[in-house]
């Protein structure tokens, strides 16, 4: 146990391996909603040549990679970082690479993507990038980050529609109104898990998350809201954005591996040429870049993980990892992995002196 301990350095880190579990689990359940929104994004495109990647497949290989490279990040890069899809590049990915060319070719790129990333970590050339940024700058991603998260939420709920109208890109639900069961779904949990964390409860977000979907569920088969799209078509503005909360009819069933190694380095070259396909690897290779900072930062100042100079020890690791993660990503057909998510339920012993600790938020 002191060995398991001095290679995790839990004590140097002011935690224990229960506290670790926990939040874990809590990670899981606060990460989970990506392998359903993930499927759906991918599968939701058509590729050139107007094929959908399967649903089940591509939950399988979101699922497959985050639990490997997460395993990864833990037992390399000895810290409590979570990863799996990024949300913002698997959207380039199924909107803007899948319908220049067929979806193998499009998951190539994300696989050349990640070797150059890796090149640029092997080299050392990522992490003098890294330290290169100023911290103000880095933070700033983090927030920037968080507020696309946030959101791609209130899109995803229904909350914030696309007004129709220029200059504003966005209203609230449709023609300035808030409408449907929906939007009462999503501002109860908003509330909810907004309570739970401004009175410092434990698993707070964990609470908020099976409980929105609990009412949810109860909701739906009250009221039977039908979803916004039926067949292609937008029929039901108040209805369900993403997926009808039902009951599920079963709940185990037999992961569907066919899309891994379903990929193609040379398909990108031959559906838009060299040029193109060096532009397309950098967009995607800048955004992995910058989003891996700005959550590393994040994650690691609201643990305590940074040194006084902001700076995370053993930087060097986790950017292997999470470059290896975009990798497996592509060639699994899941888009991109990274940024790391804590998975931490507790906060870690304090410092005396941090670099953060004049910083107002």
């Amino acid at each position: 146990m002191l060995t398991f301990d001095r290679y995790f350095r839990f004590t140097d880190r002011g935690t224990t391996a229960r506290t670790e579990m926990r939040g874990g689990l809590a990670t899981f359940f606060t990460m989970a909603y990506i392998v359903v929104l993930n499927p759906l994004i991918l599968s939701g495109a058509t590729d050139k040549l107007g094929r959908h990647l399967p649903l089940a497949q591509v939950a399988t290989s979101t699922a497959l990679v985050a639990a490997v490279m997460t395993l990864a990040m833990g037992i390399f890069g000895r810290y409590p970082f979570a990863l799996a899809a990024g949300l913002g590049i698997n959207g380039v990915v199924a909107f803007s690479l899948a319908p220049q060319m067929s979806w193998p070719a499009a998951m190539g790129i994300v696989v050349l993507e990640g070797l150059a990333i890796t090149v640029l970590v092997v080299t050392g050339f990522r992490e003098a990038v890294f330290d290169a940024i100023p911290m103000a700058l880095k933070q700033a991603i983090s927030v920037g980050i968080g507020l696309f998260i946030a959101f791609i939420g209130f899109v995803d709920a229904g909350f914030v529609r696309r007004s129709g109208a220029d200059p504003v890109p966005v209203s609230l639900g449709p023609n300035g109104r808030l409408i449907g069961w929906p939007s009462v779904v999503f501002c109860f949990g908003l509330l909810l898990t907004g309570l739970l964390v401004a009175r410092r409860t434990k698993a707070a977000i964990l609470i908020g998350i099976v409980s929105t979907t609990v009412f949810a569920m109860v909701v739906n088969a009250l009221f039977d809201v039908p979803p916004q799209v039926v067949g292609g078509k937008f029929v039901n503005p108040g209805g369900w954005g993403l997926n009808v909360p039902k009951f599920p009819h079963k709940f185990v069933s037999s992961p569907d591996f066919g899309l891994v190694g379903h990929f193609s380095l040379t398909g990108g070259v031959k559906a838009v040429g060299v040029v193109s396909t060096i532009l397309l690897v950098y967009t995607l290779m800048l955004a992995d870049f910058f989003d891996t900072m700005g959550t590393v930062v994040g994650v690691g100042a609201e643990g305590g993980l940074l040194d006084e100079k902001g700076r995370l020890p053993g930087l060097g690791r986790v950017l292997l990892v999470d470059s290896l993660a975009a990798v497996a990503g592509g060639a699994t057909s899941s888009s991109p992995c990274s940024s790391p998510r804590w998975s931490r339920s507790f906060p870690m012993r304090r410092r005396r002196r941090r670099w953060w600790s004049s910083a107002s938020c």
